[in-house]
């Protein structure tokens, strides 16, 4: 699958076509045919999100299936790049808001606890937050895979902090931010 995923220059796809691409997979995935985007290396993840558009990231926060398989991913993976030695004296939550999501208030929302050195995310971990980061989720695609520069989004407004502002900061430095394989 990563093989696969390395030759497709995202380039030449439209928007619509790129859609396409990944609810097939998806569907494949779930229909148990053995191809799933979740088999896909987090690198080869990385390095997708680099080479496509913006367009082509916005497309995927905007589809509602593909929103919730990129968010489900990303947060199931935040524990197999936690840097555990950084944050072993580190305990805190970070509740996330993401824009334009399906919940009562317009919101897709995950926790993140970090704690004693352990990191898990979920879409509920019944935890009361000591931030909360509210932003899109292509912006969160971007940043999650390194190809958005976090100072900025912060500076930008594009990231908004409620709560504690240090672990919002400091967040990105406990985890081992994966590079994409290709330039």
């Amino acid at each position: 699958m990563n093989a696969f995923a390395d030759k497709i220059d995202l380039r030449k796809l439209s928007v619509d076509q790129f859609i396409q691409l990944l609810e097939t997979l998806h569907m494949l995935g779930s229909a148990g045919a053995g191809v799933e985007l979740s088999s896909l290396s987090t690198e080869v993840l990385v390095d997708i999100v680099q080479r496509a558009s913006k367009e082509q990231v916005k497309a995927i926060a905007d589809h509602p299936e593909l929103r919730s398989v990129f968010l489900d991913e990303i947060f199931q993976r935040m524990s197999d790049h936690f840097l555990e030695d950084k944050a072993r004296h580190v305990n805190f939550v970070v509740s996330w808001r993401f824009s334009e999501g399906d919940g009562d208030d317009g919101f897709d929302r995950f926790q993140t606890v970090i704690e004693d050195g352990v990191c898990v995310s979920s879409t509920d971990l019944g935890r009361s937050p000591d931030t909360t980061i509210t932003l899109s989720v292509d912006d969160f695609i971007r940043m999650a895979t390194g190809n958005a520069a976090v100072a900025a989004m912060f500076v930008t407004g594009k990231v908004k902090v409620k709560g504690e502002y240090a672990p919002a900061v400091r967040f990105s430095s406990y985890f081992d931010i994966p590079k994409a394989t290709q330039t």
